[in-house]
Order: C-alpha cells, then sequence, then structure tokens
C-alpha cells in the first residue's frame, strides 16, 4: 500500500483513500488516541444516522453535533435528521455528566470514550468540552469502500497529554481578516488545539480597538484593526469550539504603535510612526511614570471584558534598554530606587503590570525575558529560547509553555517539528517540576505571509504538532505520522482552509495561465527558505508584496519525505527492488519531460524569471537521480570521477536562489553516495 501511495504522490496525481473490497479499519486518526482497540465489523453510514443525547447538553455541544452532521453529509453525500432526542435512541450516543466551566478554563477535562460496534456508537464524556474532542475522532474515523461509507468497530479511551495546545497568530505584523481567524479555528478544532493566541499588538501596527484610548487604532492601525464587537465575535466563535482565546499586548518593547497617539507612554519623545522594518525596535514604555500604570489599568481593565479567559499575555520580549539607558530621568530613577540595570528595571515594571492584570481577574503570561529574580511565582513563562530555558523556570517552580521548536516561519520540517517534545526524555525535571510544563504553543510569526498564504504557512504541520500536544511521548514513528499527515491535510481543507489551492492559485497568477503542469511539478519540489534566510535576501518589511514564488509554494511537501522514503527502501535491495525503481524512474522522466515548457514559460513571467535557474537546475537532477538508479540497479561502477561531478550538481543546487530550496537533495545525495566508481 504504502509504495502505490508514494507513486502516485511523486507524479502529483489524485486517487481514491483506501479503497478495499470489505470494510477494514485503517488508523488515519491525528491526534493519534491516547488509547485504541481496533475490533471485528463495521457500523455501515446510511441516511438514518441519527444522534441522541443521553447527558446533559449545552449550545456549544448543539453546534459542535450541527457542525459535525454537516461534515459527514459533506464526506458521505448522505442526509441526516438534525435532531438530537434525549435518550439513547440514535444510532450515535452522547452521554456528557456535565456543561464544564462557563468560561472554559486550562483545567477542563477533554477525556473521552467512544465505543463503535455494528450496531451503533456510544460517545463518553466527563465534560461538553470532552464530547466535542471525540465527535472531532468520530468525523476522522470515516471510511469507505465501494459499497459505501462505514465507520469501523473500534474502542477508544482518549484523553491529551498537555492542558496547553496553543496556536499563536501574529496580527500585529501583518493584519489577518476574520475570516482567515474563523477557518483556522476550525482547523485547530479539528486536531484537538485548545489555546488560541491572539497576538495582537507590534511596532508595526495597534490591531484592537479601545473605545477609551482610541488613538490607539486611530493613528497606530492603518485602518486594519478588529473592533471590539468582533474580537467578542471571535471569542465566542472560538468557545463554540472548544477553544480558549488569550490575547496578547507586547510591553514595553515592541511598543512603536501605541506611541503614534499617545508619545507620552514612551522613554524617548516622539513624533512616532508605525515601524514598517521589522526587527527589535529601541520604543519602550516609560516604566517610571505613575501614568504609565494608571493608563494601563483602564486599558487591561477594558480588554479584560472582551476576553474572558483567566489568561492574559503581556509579551515582555526584545526590549533592549536604549531608551531607558539614554533617558537622564528614567537614569535617575533607577539610582534612587536600587535598580541596577535594564533588566532589573523590566522586572520592575512587570512587578507593577502584574498587580494591574491580577486586579482585573487575570492571571499574567509572558515570554522568557520576563523570568527575573523576585518575580512572583504565578507568572507563566512562554519560552521562546528553548528546553533549557523552559527547564529553568520550572525548577524555579514557574508554570511554563513550550514554543521555541515550534516556530512555523522557520520553515522546518513537519518530522523537526513533531519530534520535538515540551518534555524530552533527557528531561531532568522531577515529576512535580514536570507538572508545572502546561504544554505547547505554535507560533506563525506573521512578517512574511498574509491572508492568502498564511494557511499554507500553518497547515498541515500545526496537525503533526498538535499530535505531539496530545498523544503519548511514545507516539514517535515518523512515517506512520506523514502517512496519517497526508489524509488529514485533504480532510483540513474541507472545512474551508486553502494550504492546498493556495499553491495552484499562487502559480496560475504568477504564470499569468491555467497551463501550470510543469509549472506544479516544480513547485512540488520546492519549499520556502527560513524567515532569516528571505529576510537577508529580500530585506523584507511590512510593505514586501508577497507575489513570488516563495509564496506559492509550500513548507515540507510530500516530495520531501516520500522521496527519502522511496530513496531508502531502494537502497535495501537496488537489483531487487523493481517497483522502487520504477517509480524513481518515472518520476525523473516526469522532471525531464516538463523542462522545456517551464522554462519557456517562466521566461514569460519577471517574476517567474527570478527562479529560472531552479528550473534549469532540475534536469541536472533528474540525470543525476536515473543515472544512480541505473548503476545501483544493474550493479555497476561508475566511471572514475562521477560521483564528484553529480555531488557538485547537487551542492549548486543547495546554494540559495530566488528564496526557494529544493526538498528532493537529500534523497538524491543519498543515491549518489551509494554508487560505487571504476
Amino acid at each position: 500500500m504504502r509504495r502505490v501511495m508514494i507513486a502516485l504522490v511523486l507524479a502529483g496525481c489524485s486517487f481514491p483513500l483506501f479503497a478495499q473490497a470489505a470494510p477494514a479499519f485503517v488508523n488515519t486518526l491525528m491526534p493519534e488516541p491516547a488509547q485504541l482497540t481496533a475490533q471485528q465489523g463495521s457500523f455501515a453510514l446510511t441516511a438514518s444516522f441519527n444522534i441522541s443525547l443521553a447527558g446533559v447538553h449545552d449550545d456549544r455541544l448543539d453546534s459542535t453535533i450541527s457542525r459535525t452532521l454537516h461534515q459527514l453529509e459533506m464526506k458521505t453525500g448522505l442526509e441526516f435528521s438534525h435532531q438530537t432526542p434525549a435518550g439513547d435512541g440514535g444510532a450515535l450516543v452522547i452521554d456528557a455528566v456535565s456543561t464544564g466551566n462557563k468560561i472554559q478554563s486550562i483545567d477542563e477535562d477533554e477525556s473521552y470514550s467512544l465505543n463503535i460496534t455494528p450496531q451503533g456508537a456510544k460517545l463518553h464524556a466527563a465534560t461538553v468540552v470532552g464530547a466535542m474532542r471525540g465527535l472531532a475522532t468520530l468525523v476522522q474515523l470515516v471510511q469507505t469502500t465501494r459499497e459505501g461509507y462505514f465507520l469501523p468497530a473500534v474502542s477508544i479511551e482518549d484523553s491529551p497529554r498537555f492542558r496547553w495546545r496553543g496556536l499563536m497568530i501574529d496580527c500585529g505584523r501583518h493584519f489577518e481578516p476574520i475570516p482567515v481567524l474563523e477557518r483556522t479555528l476550525d482547523g485547530m478544532a479539528a486536531v484537538k488545539l485548545n489555546v488560541f493566541h491572539w497576538h495582537l499588538t507590534e511596532d508595526q501596527g495597534f490591531r484592537i480597538e479601545s473605545k477609551i484610548f482610541p488613538k490607539l487604532t486611530g493613528m497606530g492601525s492603518d485602518g486594519l484593526f478588529y473592533t471590539q464587537d468582533q474580537a467578542k465575535a471571535l471569542v465566542e466563535y472560538a468557545r463554540q469550539r472548544g477553544i480558549r482565546v488569550v490575547p496578547e499586548f507586547d510591553m514595553p518593547g515592541h511598543t512603536t504603535s501605541w506611541f503614534v497617539g499617545y508619545p507620552e507612554l514612551a522613554s524617548a519623545p516622539g513624533p512616532y510612526q508605525i515601524q514598517r522594518v521589522f526587527g527589535v525596535h529601541d520604543g519602550a514604555i516609560d516604566p517610571t511614570r505613575e501614568s504609565t500604570y494608571k493608563f494601563l489599568d483602564k486599558f487591561i481593565g477594558e480588554m479584560a471584558a472582551i476576553f474572558p479567559d483567566q489568561y492574559m499575555h503581556i509579551g515582555g520580549d526584545e526590549s533592549n534598554g536604549k531608551q531607558w539607558k539614554s533617558n537622564p530621568e528614567i537614569q535617575k530613577f533607577m539610582q534612587q530606587h536600587g535598580i541596577k540595570d535594564t533588566g532589573a528595571l523590566q522586572a520592575y515594571f512587570n512587578t507593577r503590570l502584574l498587580k494591574i492584570v491580577e486586579k482585573h481577574g487575570k492571571r499574567m503570561v509572558g515570554w522568557d525575558e520576563v523570568l527575573n529574580p523576585g518575580l512572583p511565582k504565578d507568572v507563566t513563562i512562554q519560552s521562546w529560547r528553548g528546553i533549557e530555558s523552559l527547564s529553568a523556570g520550572a525548577k524555579q517552580g514557574y508554570a511554563g509553555i513550550l514554543s521555541a521548536p515550534y516556530y512555523l516561519d522557520a520553515m522546518k520540517s513537519s518530522e523537526t517539528h513533531y519530534l520535538a517534545d515540551p518534555i524530552p526524555a533527557s528531561s531532568d525535571l522531577t515529576a512535580e517540576q514536570q507538572k508545572l510544563i502546561l504544554g505547547g504553543e505554535i507560533c506563525m510569526w506573521g512578517e512574511q505571509l498574509d491572508g492568502r498564504t498564511i494557511d499554507s504557512r500553518i497547515w498541515p504541520r500545526s496537525a503533526a504538532i498538535a499530535e505531539r500536544f496530545w498523544s503519548p511521548a511514545t507516539v514517535t514513528n515518523v512515517d506512520d505520522m506523514y502517512r496519517r499527515l497526508w489524509v488529514e491535510s485533504i480532510q483540513l481543507e474541507s472545512l474551508g482552509l486553502t494550504h492546498l489551492t493556495q499553491q495552484d492559485a499562487g502559480l496560475r497568477e504568477l504564470a499569468g495561465s491555467e497551463n501550470i503542469a510543469g509549472l506544479r511539478l516544480l513547485a512540488s519540489v520546492l519549499e520556502p527558505v527560513s524567515f532569516g534566510e528571505r529576510y537577508h535576501g529580500q530585506h523584507t518589511s511590512q510593505l514586501t508584496p508577497l507575489d513570488r514564488l516563495v509564496d506559492a509554494v509550500r513548507p515540507d511537501p510530500p516530495s520531501r519525505h516520500t522521496m527519502n522514503l522511496l530513496v531508502r527502501d531502494f537502497l535495501k535491495n537496488p537489483a531487487g527492488m523493481v517497483n522502487e525503481r520504477e517509480q524513481l524512474n518515472a518520476t525523473f522522466q516526469q522532471w525531464l519531460a516538463a523542462t522545456p515548457e517551464l522554462q519557456r514559460q517562466m521566461t514569460r513571467s519577471p517574476l517567474l524569471a527570478e527562479a529560472q535557474q531552479r528550473a534549469q537546475q532540475l534536469p541536472g537532477l533528474a540525470t543525476t537521480g536515473m543515472e544512480a538508479v541505473g548503476y545501483l540497479s544493474n550493479g555497476t561502477k561508475a566511471p572514475a570521477g562521477w560521483k564528484q561531478g553529480k555531488l557538485a550538481i547537487l551542492a549548486d543546487a543547495k546554494k540559495p536562489d530566488a528564496l526557494v530550496r529544493f526538498t528532493v537533495l537529500d534523497a538524491l545525495t543519498n543515491l549518489v553516495n551509494a554508487v560505487q566508481e571504476q
């Protein structure tokens, strides 16, 4: 089965998933449940399928049931009754014991059990949120034969490993429209993420309406901001999906947009303008004035009424202290209060800010930099510096969230993210200290994305990370993760996400044509370079058009892992692996066949012409692969110097160009290195 899937993915073909003569369970769940036992038989899905409620329910469960039925209808083409009678007479019986907290908390019980037999299904959960997680699993379980659709007979006992499973979206550097955020929340619910961290303020924009301080958005947003009504509606949209919304208002640094309208908050005189260039800027809130804290008290009180979650994020990162050092009044204040350096001054600010946050009923979250001696233990630390920083905080008694390995703008593979664990096997934390690791959070920083490209940057890689946060630590099989991820990726698109379709749309726009077969093939073996590479190569700013080939291609497309698998299997027995040899040669021949039209097309588009060298390199990669396969399959040796020449071709293809990189170079290098020379 795997060999067939490899061939079809490499060829860019579509194919029916798991079409079998008789119902048989194929596990494509993501995240992987804590415990799953396959049973004999299956439950056939027909138009008579319905849901009944044997336990409690509320508006969240009711709306989730409605969405679940709609998703099942879209999968099967059947029309189901949307009536949910009380009792145990439904084909699916949902038994939730409690509605849980009115405002979902970090301690919400999300566990559930799901039992499916040929006679029907029962879903039991301690809370409504647990039942919602079980329904997400039910949708993923739907499978098909030529005869129709069915739910496999399984027994599942499931609960999350970590309580905090988040996704942060930076809407400060580039504003993201509400429909983008809504479809992101739908994707989050599908893979059981439960915290939406909404990064709302940055040097490049203040994105949340304040009616008390209207110049924050009036002068600091370019008119791109969320009204309070929109924010409340999004919080409710998330609540209906079992997702908490934690807002972030970054301070004392990353606050230039605050100062455009309210320069009196700053540590240096204005005037200020919205920053267009990304990076660490000198602007910082003045922590020595009482007027600063009066302002923040009013602002945080206003925001607390919009965002009901018990946590509020105050940022705290990357404040370089330059304005503090150059301000005589601030230096005088530090001397009078025995504050030795700018780190200690930020700790003073955080302590004052914590009291305000707590006054308004919130618990404070901050990035690594807020961790200073004397910081109260009820502040939660979000670590962007790494496991060591997170562990150091836990050893001091601070609750923490890991984000460092989950920065999506690094354009790393799903595999790399997947194998990074908030509590790695090598951890030296005690059992009690491990309890302070609340979980992890995926970070989607917004320097180089917009509403068109954001989906492909978040998905489907976030689904793999979601499994790391939910599933047992022992679930680490990368090959199986990718097998299930490709299935889940398609299901996520059915929810309205555009991570797959956006690539074709971007390629059509670049080519000015619907004829993009060759361009699509090239794009399938390319991915974006990391944020840092692009920043230094293109000098991106907030005003940079995001319209290049790098914006169309996807991070970690299937070609990378698929080619690695194919080459790995082939090299086990080059003379005997006939199917693998044929698949590799067919792929390389496709590259060669597409090259002439691809190169012609790239010369007709100035934006595509920037990447013409990548198209020119493709036939060299194809020839390298075909020759290596030929030598290995026939058991013959290459001429002396062949390997050096081919490795030079691969080394040239690894050089930076057009802000995109090939995904197949590691696999081709393994092929070349396996060849013996005369």
